[in-house]
């Protein structure tokens, strides 16, 4: 099957793949065509995944695109913005049917899931990687960054945090286990949920915010480091799910909250007064710290007392630290 065969069968024809709102041209031409309403920005965010690097060699052909395409659009959740489209550059080993139709499947539940169009793209033959670049509309002036906190503004989550990394020895299958729990962190590392209606919510609201893709601490740290503040975070305030505190140890938890990523959970600095009003919308916040003068993220216990924490984050071509 030649490459135009392979994507009119597999993606051109799959229900994520029309016309949706804001896509005035989707596949099949050289370019698409999106619409941006007058007033609104378009905000466009690119992420390659590659095999053995951001997921193990002969994953699940159904999961990997879910969980492609949320990582992808949980970038947009973490902008304010509402998706529109997105494209993907598929390299592949080799053409194989029932891959690429699991694919495809799975990629499709996620585009419908998110209200997001697939418009365009390419494919290759070479090592497995993915490439999706993603589009979406916000309106001018009022999409989320990194550099707005303020000192005495709340720092929050929207949910809890270390599922993913909780799942780790599971998907790198260095520990088997069919329990409730173990299932639950999979479905969390496999099938993120970008929180767009909370980002959506969070416009006009937040002063900061971005998603947690490789740990609480160290993208915290990209927040202070743009708004030149202290971001202060209360470890008792820190979420857990019931599963990751059944499944490994409180220690281990600990660190997988703080500093193991994937969690795609928006983090974000909110002034106090905005607080109520958000939560009375049933949205999902959680208060783990404030703001302060100064630089950096500091980690304190309930007495305030500072924990040195020696893991920060995942960082590519180089070490993580603090």
């Amino acid at each position: 099957m030649g490459e135009f065969e392979l994507i009119g069968h597999y993606f051109a024809s799959a229900a994520c793949a029309q016309a949706g709102d804001g896509v005035a041209l989707g596949i099949g031409d050289d370019c698409a065509l999106l619409d941006v309403p007058a007033g609104e920005q378009l905000a466009v965010s690119t992420d390659t995944l590659v095999a053995g690097v951001h997921f193990p060699h002969n994953p699940d052909p159904c999961l990997l695109a879910q969980r492609a395409l949320a990582v992808s659009v949980s970038d947009l959740a973490a902008m304010g913005a509402t998706p529109l489209g997105f494209t993907l550059a598929l390299t592949l080993e080799a053409a194989n049917a029932d891959w690429l139709r699991a694919f495809a499947q799975g990629l499709d539940q996620m585009a419908r899931a998110c209200s997001v169009s697939l418009i365009g793209g390419d494919t290759t033959r070479g090592p497995l990687s993915l490439t999706l670049t993603v589009f979406g509309r916000t309106p001018r002036g009022l999409a989320l960054t990194r550099s707005g906190a303020q000192v005495g503004d709340l720092l929050c989550v929207g949910g809890c945090l270390g599922d993913a990394a909780g799942a780790l020895p599971l998907v790198l299958g260095q520990r088997s286990d069919d329990s409730a729990a173990a299932k639950a962190l999979l479905q969390q590392y496999w099938s993120p949920q970008p929180q767009l209606s909370l980002g959506q919510a969070l416009r006009g609201n937040a002063s900061a915010a971005l998603d947690i893709s490789d740990g609480l601490l160290a993208d915290c740290g990209h927040i202070a480091a743009a708004s030149r503040v202290c971001l202060q975070i209360e470890l008792a305030k820190v979420p857990l799910s019931t599963s990751l505190q059944v499944f490994v140890d409180a220690e281990t938890a600990r660190n997988c909250a703080l500093s193991g990523g994937d969690d795609y959970v928006l983090a974000f600095t909110l002034p106090e007064a905005r607080l109520a009003p958000l939560q009375e919308q049933g949205l999902s916040i959680h208060v783990i710290g404030k703001v302060l003068a100064g630089q950096g993220v500091k980690l304190v216990d309930a007495q305030g007392q500072e924990i040195i924490q020696a893991k920060g984050g995942y960082q590519h071509f180089g070490s993580s630290g603090g």
